[in-house]
């Protein structure tokens, strides 16, 4: 039997069907995302519909949004303006009619390093992406847990210095100084002392985000993806330098794993396991 992913984002829109051998085929293109609801679902059906067959048993998507778990609604997805309250299992599941679960796409991405990354030796652990936003999901007992509210986890939400987390930890820190992620680190690889400053206080505010997962969630290990991650040879030693400045618990700060994710296609095939 087969799967369906689903992998909604802003800029991009991503389909697969994943089997036991994991991601047979990916079909992908340029969200409508300034188009009305309509249109960006009438793109994700026919996108399903070039990969759906028979042999399909179950449908997942991961999106960038609040999701309620158990209806399947999507609520005000990150850069898709028109899709404010969306009804996606319902509507997934009148046209093709399998089972179709959705979750937000940083549970997708901690499910996926479960099942098949750097997640699979451990209970309990902490997966957080760093992009546009911050997000964490949050495996306990070897489950994905979402809270009561499927709110659990918008770790980037929590105050910190003059705004929050997130203002401090992905993208916008970027914004900041009139940049973006990927030119400093381009900038960084070639010694420039200014982009491996701004990476030095990426990593330094970074550290004092996993201080607050340790302090809340006592993890064995947290996971580190999204695009910013991919630079972190520029910010790994300020952040693990970060953790350890200040906290109270030192024995709890040297014993937690900090991993940087190497798996691909994350959110598929952690909505593949929806």
């Amino acid at each position: 039997m087969a799967r369906i992913a689903i992998d909604l984002g802003g800029t991009n829109l991503r389909v697969a069907r994943v089997t036991t051998e994991g991601i047979e085929r990916l079909v992908a293109e340029p969200c409508k995302a300034q188009g009305t609801e309509q249109e960006v679902m009438d793109q994700i059906l026919e996108l399903i519909g070039q990969l759906f067959d028979e042999e399909v048993d179950r449908i997942g998507a991961a999106v960038p949004s609040v999701v309620d778990f158990t209806t399947g609604v999507v609520y005000d997805v990150v850069n898709i303006p028109s899709w404010k309250k969306v009804p996606l299992k319902d509507i997934l599941e009148d046209n093709f009619h399998v089972p179709a679960k959705v979750d937000n796409d940083v549970n997708c991405f901690a499910a996926a390093e479960k099942a098949f990354g750097s997640g699979r030796p451990f209970d309990d652990f902490v997966g957080i992406t760093l992009g546009t936003g911050v997000g964490a999901g949050i495996v306990a007992d070897g489950k994905v847990y979402r809270g009561a509210n499927t709110g659990a986890g918008e770790v980037g939400c929590l105050p910190y210095l003059d705004s929050n987390y997130e203002a401090y930890t992905s993208s916008q820190l970027f914004k900041r100084w009139h940049t973006t992620g990927a030119d400093e680190s381009r900038r960084a690889d070639s010694g420039d002392t200014e982009a491996l400053t701004h990476w030095h206080e990426l990593g330094h505010h970074l550290g004092k985000l996993l201080q607050a997962l340790l302090y809340v969630y006592d993890p064995e290990a947290i996971i580190i993806g999204g695009g910013i991650a991919q630079s972190h040879r520029h910010f790994d030693t300020s952040m693990r330098a970060s953790l350890t400045e200040g906290f109270l618990y030192p024995k709890e700060a040297k014993d937690v794993k900090i991993i940087f994710s190497t798996l691909k296609d994350s959110n598929l095939l952690g909505a593949s396991q929806l």
